[in-house]
């Protein structure tokens, strides 16, 4: 039996947009190590992924729809990038809500590549220092972040855990630390 055994994180990504391996690898890791994982979307429709913000990657089921979620009752929350499913998550009511639950309450937070534009949107960038894709650098700052160009970087500043990365190439180090961060 694993010491995440009963763990619960919640994923929120877009019905069409997320990057596939930002998903993929994470989940993996994840449910390996006995988490139990739930991917939340705007539908109950399919997931359907990309490669590099272009290419048709695989299909995902959706477990539960943002509206129907009740984030109270998992751990941590997961936001994977691709530049689509960022844009349309930052500008959902449901996922703003769930991602402000979790800060309010304490709950730790990750996110990777273009994933923290829901941050953005919700303020919750302010006063927190994280790392992301370059291309949303200027983003982050102009929301009252510090950027760093890190692999991985934990921010426990204010009132909850963040844990962020750059982009796919840095998944091994964000997937360690989100263990890490669910082992406490």
């Amino acid at each position: 039996m694993s010491e995440l055994t009963g763990k619960k994180v919640l994923v929120v990504v877009s019905n069409r947009g997320v990057e596939q391996d930002e998903l993929k690898d994470p989940v993996e890791k994840l449910e390996r190590a006995g988490v139990k994982v739930t991917i939340a979307a705007p539908e109950t429709a399919q997931v359907q992924t990309l490669v590099g913000d272009w290419d048709l990657g695989e299909v995902f089921e959706v477990d539960e729809t943002l509206s129907e979620v009740r984030e109270s009752e998992f751990d941590l929350l997961l936001i994977p990038g691709g530049t689509l499913n960022a844009d349309n998550l930052r500008l959902d009511a449901e996922a703003q809500r769930i991602v402000k639950s979790f800060a309010m309450s304490g709950r730790p937070v990750a996110s990777i590549c273009h994933g923290p534009w829901l941050l953005v949107e919700t303020g919750l960038a302010k006063n927190k220092t994280l790392t992301s894709y370059k291309s949303i650098k200027t983003d982050i700052i102009n929301a009252g972040g510090t950027w760093k160009d890190e692999q991985v970087f934990r921010c426990p500043a204010g009132n909850f855990a963040l844990i962020t990365s750059r982009n796919p190439g840095d998944l091994a180090a964000f997937n360690d630390a989100i263990v890490e961060e669910l082992s406490h």
